[in-house]
């Protein structure tokens, strides 16, 4: 197969303050993001050429965001993938151009979720392919078996537990104090995170990422173009998406303590990117914590820390903004929001602006590559995002 490293280059990038917007459309936050990506990459929507345009509950067709960009006349692609939507439509338009289809392109990621009124993900559709597979239950509830999981295979009493996913919680709530975009900014202790309302045990209140409204663009371009927009772009090493078989509820085997397409999405990226050592080479991560056992489990599945070995990391503060591996800096999820669509552009932004070194008081020393890591579904049933990101070609 071939390869995506390096043929490719984000020259600006956009996002929206998440949160509840009350105050604006769907629309607005489309042209916000779009309009700070295009002044960021010095060009005007006449110079874009195709568009992606990922949501999964604004609408079917790629003209819920060509017409408020007015990108009348150029082929605009809806795509969809579950939470990580985001990434595949960066993934779409960046494989357009690196098969030379495209030489400027742009995608979009939207969701207006608090209008809808629901406090979690609005059912607003029927999904009948996972009607025989999955049950009705919450996410909440199928990631807090995860807990309850990784904490028996490990070893793990409920207090240990608890004070293990609160530093994650208290981690991403100061990294989001810091981010003026980011749905929630303040700052809490771990007593408040171990001690606040359960939600599903063993989950509580700040082990959740909100409901949140957002919007993230990018545009991308060939990379022996992208000097031609900006002198610091950013070079795509590899894109994958990994979909699972499906076939964590109904296998005595599984162990619910990771998800297998984290894992096998992580070795097809670095393979692609020529990552041997991801700890040691990755300098930054966003990844999708939707709830802290998530943050947790995802940092084994990538290969940052052994298998049932990260709560040493974590009481170490590895993940930290200071640590070796500052993970979640914008603050993920939990405190940035999750507006579905939007979700992977918003981790990809962050990514960006580390790597030109523009993160203000949340960047990280001398960054060289960031990952993204994006998911959808639910453990044993997922779909997962893997980009990597350089600031350096080669």
């Amino acid at each position: 197969m071939g390869s995506i490293k390096d043929r490719v280059a984000i020259v600006g990038m956009g996002c929206v303050k998440f949160g509840e917007n009350w105050d604006k459309s769907l629309e607005d936050m489309i042209i916000e993001a779009a309009y700070e990506a295009f002044e960021d990459a010095g060009v005007e929507p006449k110079d874009i050429q195709a568009a992606w345009w990922g949501s999964v509950f604004a609408g079917e067709s790629g003209s819920i965001m060509s017409t408020p960009l007015k990108l009348a006349y150029i082929p605009v692609t809806h795509v969809e993938n579950q939470c990580a939507t985001g990434s595949e439509a960066i993934r779409g338009a960046a494989y357009a151009v690196a098969a030379g289809v495209y030489d400027l392109v742009l995608a979009v990621g939207a969701e207006k979720l608090k209008d809808t009124g629901y406090s979690g993900l609005p059912q607003t559709r029927p999904v009948a392919t996972w009607s025989y597979r999955l049950t009705t239950q919450t996410p909440a509830a199928g990631f807090a078996m995860m807990a309850t999981g990784y904490f028996a295979k490990y070893g793990l009493d409920f207090d240990e537990g608890k004070r293990l996913l609160a530093h994650i919680a208290v981690k991403n709530h100061h990294n989001g104090s810091l981010n003026p975009k980011a749905h929630f900014q303040r700052e809490i202790t771990l007593e408040q995170a171990i001690n606040a309302p359960m939600i599903a045990y063993p989950l509580g209140l700040y082990d959740a990422c909100g409901v949140s409204d957002g919007a993230a663009a990018a545009i991308i371009t060939r990379a022996d173009l992208a000097k031609s927009f900006r002198s610091d772009p950013i070079y795509l090493k590899a894109v994958s998406i990994c979909q699972g078989a499906r076939e964590g509820w109904l296998s005595q085997v599984y162990d619910l303590a990771h998800v297998e397409e984290t894992y096998r999405g992580g070795i097809a990226a670095y393979q692609e990117a020529g990552i041997k050592d991801p700890r040691k080479e990755i300098s930054i991560a966003e990844v999708h914590d939707c709830f802290s056992i998530t943050e947790l489990t995802i940092m084994e599945d990538l290969q940052f820390s052994p298998r049932g070995r990260v709560r040493e990391d974590i009481e170490a503060g590895t993940f930290t903004l200071e640590g070796d591996l500052p993970v979640n800096t914008d603050g993920g999820l939990k405190c940035f929001g999750h507006p579905i669509g939007a979700t992977g552009l918003r981790m990809l932004y962050e990514v960006y602006k580390q790597l030109q070194e523009k993160a203000g008081p949340r960047q990280v020393k001398n960054p060289r590559l960031g990952l993204t890591h994006n998911q959808g579904g639910e453990p044993g049933a997922a779909t997962v995002s893997v980009l990597i990101a350089g600031n350096e070609l080669g």
